[in-house]
């Protein structure tokens, strides 16, 4: 084992081959460990001048020791540290070493601590890159400037070399690189090729700048790599990236300064120029507070460095950071220390992300940044809460619980109720849970507030202000007291009805329940058909109701009121005992004869085997009888001897009583004296001959025997078959169990297979026929969810029993009871109305000889109902039944509409007595469900079976036509022949007076006229040549009349009054020929002859307004005068500005919801939409401000004029009075004031026909006393129309007065002319316009009348 002197020197060896150096001054010491992997060592003295610390070292023989030397050199060139870098750095290990007593191994040589002089001349000794002062160093030691403690407060660089103790050690500082961004400038000319990286001027400068930075560098302490990146203008700056290990400034500086004697001359470096930008990460600490952050928590950020920096800046991924309304920054520097803290409140997912501060030292020459970089992460506080619990107050414990993703510890916890029953609890915690554990008492919860919501709400809040909450609903739920009373006993016997009474003493329950237990089976009761519920202030009543009881009904009885979850219930037995239905007790004889003094045997039988009581009534005496099994029945039998004293019929009955007393008696039985003359007798029984006896059938049903030639005769078998029976008791015992609806469907599939199956016995038998139409009726009253298998089971059992087959017994049938084919009817109407529709859909069903057809009234309901049947195996039998969308609207919501069409009751049902009618096409029924509107409407198309038939009528079936008889009845019901087919519907009345009556609805289109509508056509027709001569005069003689202001707008509003009523007139006559066609009243053309007839008819309204106001403006501002321009601006406005305006608003409100015209009519709709008021408020408004008009004028015309004697006024004012009337009538509207009374529901005809006279014939009127009257018109036309032999001159007087035309006396025709048109050929004219401005307007006005 070679001395560790040796070793010393040979490591020594290993240094001086890297050195040119003649001298090096150098000590060691070395500090050697033993690695105890290798075997046991030993000590060996070492020099104490040659070693600081003695270590083991293997005992000779042994196997090789591993040893670690620490050596310290000194020697005066710092350069040499880098020579010794590089040489080390290319050894290749291991090296060995053989001396004379022993082989050595060095595996590996690293520089560990290097130790320099700074300017000021102090020491500092920092480590290599991999290794770090220990804890205990830094802490004994200044720390170099610029040096920060790390976490665990070990340190890279101290200012002085420990007296002992160990050197940097491995691993205790982290080794990331730094960065250092340096820059110097050349004092040469800058050159565009510097930018170039590809020229070869800047490759020379690169080279030569990247050798020269990389061999003064290399003095930093991990060392990588220089690199120049780039060079700028302004000399010659070159920026280079120098890599390393974090270092002092310091040793940066003095790196640097090595750099000027290592490159050419030629670049003139300057050695003053160099400045820093230094990144150091590792310089600062950052921490956050606190750890775990939630949303709404306050967050603070600290950020600290050793170092005296005031410039401080906060970073969030990658944005600065501003004070804010939740941000706030804050930086202070004590004892060299520089913090800075970032608090952050309320904080969102949103500021989930890395933050950075940045510390910031800036000089001439260098630039330092210290940062660190925190990433935080914003959780939400995830609460999962229990669910919403209904809580029984009756002191068991129930758990709420709210927990979240980590430790709930970190919270603090509040529950928090809040309602009408707030009850405390406990809290206790889980890992991450807290509970509440909640216990309620009886008496917490009060019976009025049972049901009632409380919300517990749990919030979890942290110390840093977050807060997260959840909300539990919980339902208090009071226990209900329940008691339930029978109103019978509790032995009840079958057949009769009792009702159960539960009382509960809570009002708010959510629903009752009603169940028999019977042994095993627990049977729900159909509550639609038994059981009827109602609350008070007190509490609630639920009330069972069974009709007639049968041993279904035995059992267990339990009342239950729901409350949400909860359950409340009382029981009650009810024990059925068994007694027999009157139907099912088999009389025997039902009727008979009896001989005198011979016994008869009365019999009663019943199928069941049960003991009863039984005795026979016979002429008020009671009997006892004698019981005989007889197969499956036990009957009762007494033998009866009439000793014929009093020689009437004898009725008699048995009485059957149960274990209860209770008695049921059986139908009657008829015996009759016979006669001495016996030609009957037997086993049947004894009669004359064509007597008739009546026994019952085995089963169900009578025999009907008639003595005929001394043997008894069937008469008539109405006996059930076996199966029919069969099927009868068990609809019977269906529809009186507690669960008719539950097994309607099932009964309903076997009745259909059945019935197919014994479709022969049902023709052959009425009475199989007349008990499936019993069943029928008795299914029928079950409601039934409208499934097509339910659906198609029932209408296929009734179309087997109305198909051909079954002809000849319906025939029998009806002359025995002649109701039967109408209860059917009946029970097809009742199943279609009690159909409970599945999914909004009723299904169609088609079977041969009937099918169904319906909807669901919902919110987005068809237009209309339309629905079409066709019979392809019946000749020409088809329907159609129809009803408008208006009527469907009024229906309610979820109501259904089912039409059924049969294609052979018509020979079915009785025709009608003492007639030849017969029923010519399909029978069609339709039901609707829910209440229905008066005025509901149908219509029904019918195509005859039969065309050669005539007169149609439109029938429907009367259930009660009179004294409880059935039969077809055709009140209300009108037909309209068309041909193939028949259309039967309701409604009519058309008229003119339509137009101002809500309540008039029009005639069907086809239907003959009435008076009214004679009146309207011919009327109207008049008016309208009547307004076309009208409108050729004032064209003819309208330059003559118009020669001053108030001619020439009276003749203006006359014309226009004219145009308006002759269009309004034709377009009147275009709406009554599409009404009066056979097609229905639709279509465009409909809707614009409504427009057109409002806009019109509202133009020659006001235009009569115009009129009107046109002549109280002339009598009552006589001295005002305006302008022709601004009479005709306010008349035509007035006259087609408003009316369009109306008509417009009007159609564009309600075209768009089709409530514009009427179904039947093209006229203004009043039912749905009340677009009628948009004609009647006008016109009647109208036509009162003109009669107050009319009035003023006739007020005015009563006054004297200026120099009239008295006399004289009184002579001339009825005559004035009564023709202003006359004139002003037609020309203002006011005969349409008789609309007011055709309004008035139910109001007279009288009303109509004389609305309907006065405005049919308006436009004659208007003729007459709007222009013919005028006496300007009449000179007019004589003037213009005149013969040659006329003189057309004549003299005016220059004064107000009288004129007398010169006309030639020799024309007979004008003398005829003169007594027609005036008083002896005189009349007045008005003032001309040059007369004074009084005259003018008085004689302008009263030209108005004239």
């Amino acid at each position: 084992m070679p001395s560790l002197g040796i070793m010393a020197i040979c490591f020594l060896s290993l240094i001086v081959t890297t050195s040119s150096h003649a001298l090096l001054d150098f000590n060691f010491d070395p500090f050697i460990h033993y690695s105890p992997d290798r075997g046991n060592g030993t000590e060996e003295n070492i020099p104490t001048e040659l070693h600081r610390q003695k270590r083991q070292v293997a005992a000779p023989g042994l196997a090789p020791v591993e040893y670690t030397v620490d050596i310290e050199i000194s020697f005066p060139d710092s350069s040499l540290l880098e020579s010794i870098k590089d040489y080390l750095k290319n050894l290749s290990f291991p090296v060995p070493i053989k001396t004379a007593d022993a082989a050595m191994t060095i595996s590996s040589i690293n520089v560990t601590t290097v130790c320099r002089l700074t300017s000021n001349y102090e020491t500092h000794c920092s480590c290599e890159s991999g290794y770090g002062w220990p804890a205990a160093v830094c802490t004994a030691h200044a720390t170099c400037p610029d040096t920060i403690l790390t976490p665990e407060k070990t340190c890279d660089c101290i200012r002085q070399l420990p007296s002992q103790g160990p050197y940097c050690q491995p691993g205790d500082i982290p080794t990331k690189s730094i960065t250092i961004n340096v820059s110097v400038r050349l004092n040469v000319t800058f050159q565009d090729d510097l930018r170039n990286p590809s020229s070869e001027l800047y490759k020379r400068y690169k080279t030569d700048l990247e050798h020269a930075f990389t061999q003064s560098y290399k003095s930093l302490p991990g060392f990588i790599s220089a690199t120049v990146t780039g060079f700028r203008a302004g000399s010659v700056v070159v920026d280079y990236d120098v890599k390393a290990t974090p270092a002092t400034l310091t040793q940066i500086e003095n790196a640097s300064a090595n750099i000027p004697p290592l490159i050419d001359k030629s670049y003139q470096l300057d050695s003053g120029s160099f400045m820093y930008a230094i990144e150091r990460p590792d310089q600062t600490n950052f921490s956050v507070s606190p750890e775990d952050i939630f949303e709404g928590d306050t967050v603070t950020m600290n950020c600290e460095t050793s170092l005296d920096i005031g410039d401080v800046h906060w970073y969030h991924s990658g944005q600065v950071i501003l004070n804010s309304r939740r941000h706030s920054m804050s930086s202070i520097t004590i004892e060299g220390m520089t913090k800075s803290e970032l608090k952050i409140t309320n904080v969102t997912q949103d500021d989930t992300g890395a933050y950075t501060c940045t510390f910031m030292n800036s000089s001439l020459h260098k630039k330092w940044s210290f940062k660190a970089t925190h990433n935080i992460t914003v959780a939400p506080i995830n609460i999962v809460q229990s669910g919403d619990i209904e809580v029984v107050c009756d002191n068991s414990e129930v758990l709420l619980s709210c927990c979240i993703d980590g430790n709930i510890q970190s919270f603090t916890i509040n529950w928090r109720p809040d309602g009408a029953i707030n009850i405390p609890g406990a809290t206790s915690f889980t890992t991450n849970c807290t509970e509440y554990t909640l216990q309620a008492k009886p008496s917490q919860c009060p019976g009025d507030k049972s049901g009632t919501e409380t919300t517990y709400t749990c919030e979890l809040s942290t110390k840093n202000g977050a807060l997260g909450s959840k909300a539990i609903k919980v339902t208090y739920l009071a226990v209900a007291n329940v008691t339930i009373s029978s109103s019978t006993k509790p032995l009840v016997s079958e057949g009769h009805n009792f009702s159960l009474t539960c009382i509960s003493d809570m009002s708010n329950y959510d629903k009752v329940t009603w169940q028999i237990q019977a042994g095993a089976s627990t049977k729900t009761i159909d509550p639609e058909l038994y059981v009827r519920n109602w609350k008070s202030p007190t509490g609630a009543t639920s009330l069972l109701t069974v009709r007639a009881a049968n041993e279904e009904w035995n059992g267990t009885y339990t009342c239950t009121f729901f409350q949400k979850s909860l359950q409340s219930s009382a029981t009650i037995t009810v024990e059925i005992v068994p007694l027999p239905l009157k139907q099912n007790i088999i009389v025997d004889p039902i009727e008979a004869f009896i001989q005198c003094n011979v016994p008869q045997v009365l019999r009663c039988c019943i199928f069941k085997m049960e003991t009863y009581i039984v005795t026979f009534t016979v002429q008020q005496k009671d009997f006892k009888t004698e019981k005989k099994t007889q197969g499956n029945q036990t009957c009762y039998e007494y033998n009866y001897t009439d000793s014929c004293s009093s020689r009437t019929d004898v009725v008699t009955y048995c009485n059957i009583v149960n274990q209860v007393q209770d008695t049921v008696t059986s139908s009657p039985m008829r015996l009759r004296i016979a006669s001495g003359n016996i030609m009957c007798s037997d086993i049947i029984g004894v009669g004359e001959a064509g007597a008739q006896i009546i026994k019952r059938c085995p089963i169900r049903g009578n025999l009907t025997y008639v003595c005929v030639n001394k043997n008894w005769i069937v008469a008539r078998n109405s006996c059930l078959s076996d199966g029919i029976n069969t099927l009868l008791n068990k609809a019977e015992l269906l529809v009186l169990g507690p669960q008719p609806a539950e097994k309607v469907a099932q009964y309903l599939e076997t009745l259909q297979n059945d019935t197919a199956n014994k479709q022969q016995e049902i023709n052959n038998s009425s009475a199989n026929l007349g008990a499936i139409i019993t069943i029928m009726d008795l299914v029928s009253t079950i409601p039934l969810e409208a499934k097509p298998s339910t659906m198609r089971n029932f209408l296929s059992t009734v179309d087997i029993i109305v198909s051909n087959s079954t002809r000849g017994a319906w025939k029998e049938l009806n002359n025995q009871e002649p109701n039967r084919s109408s209860l059917l009817l009946d029970s097809v109407e009742r199943f279609s109305r009690s159909l409970q529709p599945v999914s909004n859909t009723i299904p169609s069903i088609t079977t041969t000889n009937l099918q169904l057809q319906g909807i669901v009234i919902t919110e987005n309901s068809v237009l209309y109902y339309n629905k079409s049947f066709t019979f392809s195996s019946s000749a020409n039998l088809s329907g159609n039944v129809l009803i408008n969308g208006t009527k469907i609207q009024s229906l309610e919501l979820n109501s259904t509409i089912i039409s059924v069409a049969f294609s052979t009751l018509k020979d079915i049902l009785p025709q009608p007595n003492g007639t030849n009618e017969t029923v010519n096409g399909l029978v069609m029924t339709t039901t609707v469900s829910g209440n229905l509107t008066e005025d509901f409407q149908i219509s029904l198309t019918f195509a005859k079976s039969n065309s050669s038939l005539k007169e149609p009528q439109c029938v429907f079936w009367n259930f009660s036509l009179f004294d409880g008889a059935e039969g077809w009845d055709d009140t209300g019901c009108q037909p309209k022949d068309e041909g193939d087919n028949v259309i039967c519907t309701c409604d009519h009345l058309t008229s003119f007076s339509i137009l101002m009556s809500p309540n008039m609805e029009p005639t069907v289109p086809g239907d003959p006229p009435g008076p009214l509508d004679y009146i309207t056509y011919i009327g109207v027709s008049i008016s309208i040549v009547s307004l076309g001569f009208c409108i050729l005069i004032e064209s003819l003689v309208w330059k003559s009349v118009t020669k001053n202001r108030t001619s020439y707008m009276r003749h203006v509003c006359i014309l226009n009054i004219a145009v308006s009523l002759l269009l309004a007139d034709i377009w009147f006559i275009i709406a009554a020929s599409i009404h009066d066609t056979k097609e229905p009243v639709n279509g465009n053309i409909c809707i614009a002859a409504t427009f057109f007839i409002h806009l019109f008819y509202l133009c020659v309204f006001f235009w009569m307004l115009a009129m009107g106001l046109m002549i109280f403006y002339r009598l009552v501002f006589i001295l005002h005068v305006s302008s022709k321009t601004i009479q005709k601006t306010v008349a035509f406005s007035l006259g087609y500005g408003c009316p369009l305006l109306i008509s417009v608003i009007t159609i564009a409100v309600t075209q768009p919801r089709d409530v514009y015209r009427r179904e039947n009519a093209c006229w203004l709709n009043w039912e749905k939409s009340k677009a009628l008021l948009a004609f009647v408020i006008p016109a009647l408004l109208i036509v009162a401000v003109n009669s107050i008009i009319a009035v003023v004028v006739i007020v005015k015309i009563l006054r004297p004029a200026i120099g009239d004697k008295p006399n004289k006024q009184e002579k001339s004012s009825l005559i004035q009075v009564l023709k202003s009337v006359s004139i002003l009538t037609p020309l203002l509207g006011l005969t349409w004031g008789f609309g007011l009374a055709t309004i008035i529901e139910d109001s007279s005809i009288v009303f109509h026909i004389l609305f309907t006279l006065l405005n049919a014939f308006q436009g004659l009127f208007i003729l007459v006393f709007g222009t013919l009257w005028d006496k300007k018109v009449r000179e007019a036309l004589l003037n213009k129309y005149s013969f040659a032999r006329w003189s057309s001159q004549q003299t005016k007087s220059a004064t107000l007065g009288v004129s007398a035309p010169t006309f030639s006396m020799g024309s007979p025709f004008s003398r005829t002319l003169n007594n027609f048109f005036g008083k002896a050929g005189k009349y007045k004219i008005s003032s001309p316009e040059t007369t004074c401005s009084t005259i003018e307007h008085t004689s302008n006005t009263y030209s108005l009348l004239h």
